[in-house]
């Protein structure tokens, strides 16, 4: 049997050539909502920590703001790339659908490590909690996707006793990575610094899964062969404890499977606030 190539596998950029042009659009998309957000109440680069980029972005939903469910997306880029403010357009679906969302940034590796990032999103959460009083549906894309498991896996009593302990309950990971282990071999590990124990001590597959707890794992279909094996095992991986399902997204790639976010009436968005409604829910 072939030995795998990582780095072939990995490379979505190099997959998916006109990937420049799906980010210029990104950029116009967000700008767009971001504009007509913020003359609706939208409140923009809201600190959560002390660095510039521990920051959220809150889009209330566009009715009943003051009572709606709660989400928070966390963007992609290896978790050491991009930037927030080109992710405004995922929150439109949502808000349209009654949800609230905060989309969230954080600081870079090689600034900082995959294990600092995680307890940045984790602040994060509870910034919002402390603000909100609400249960969070985190959903997110690639890095995101793994920051996503990492928070439905969080004992949240740990951090801040008096937060719920299912402050997470739910979450939606889009092209996530969840066994960090094959990262260790390939170039964007100059960055990440991995060695094989900190891949696994940092991979969601492995961690304790608090019982009742929701993981969606969804992958555009047209993706790398890794990429469709890492949102099976972490679904096959959680199912015991967690209600988990695997998605594949006819004829996407690891690029547009989020373009869905934007519309109101995707089945995505559909699937995210009904988790969304589901996490309000579990506080009564």
């Amino acid at each position: 049997m072939a030995a795998i190539d990582y780095e072939t596998e990995y490379d979505n950029r190099a997959r998916v050539p006109e990937h420049p042009e799906i980010f210029a659009r990104w950029e116009r998309e967000a700008t767009e909502f971001r504009d007509a957000a913020s003359k609706r109440g939208a409140e923009l680069g809201i600190a959560y920590g002390n660095s510039p980029r521990q920051i959220f972005d809150l889009f209330p939903a566009v009715r009943g703001a003051d009572t709606a469910p709660l989400a928070m997306f966390v963007h992609g880029g290896w978790w050491r790339l991009l930037h927030p403010s080109m992710f405004g357009q995922t929150a439109r679906g949502l808000t349209a659908r009654g949800v609230s969302v905060a989309v969230v940034g954080y600081d870079l590796c090689p600034q900082v490590t995959i294990a600092q990032i995680v307890e940045q999103i984790r602040a994060a959460c509870l910034v919002l909690w402390r603000r909100y009083r609400r249960r969070i549906a985190v959903y997110g894309h690639s890095a995101g996707g793994h920051l996503t498991a990492c928070m439905v896996a969080t004992d949240w009593r740990t951090l801040d006793p008096s937060a719920p302990a299912d402050l997470v309950p739910v979450g939606y990971a889009i092209s996530g990575v969840f066994d960090l282990a094959p990262l260790t071999q390939v170039s964007v590990n100059q960055d990440l610094k991995l060695d094989d124990t900190e891949a696994r001590r940092l991979s969601p597959l492995y961690w304790p899964v608090p019982a009742g707890r929701t993981l969606d794992a969804v992958v555009g279909a047209i993706e790398s062969s890794e990429f469709l094996r890492q949102s099976r095992i972490i679904t096959d991986s959680w199912k015991d404890k967690a209600a988990t399902r695997y998605e594949a997204v006819p004829g996407m790639n690891h690029f547009t499977v989020i373009d869905a976010l934007s519309d109101p009436n995707s089945a995505m968005v559909a699937r995210i606030a009904e988790l969304a409604k589901r996490a309000q829910a579990a506080a009564r």
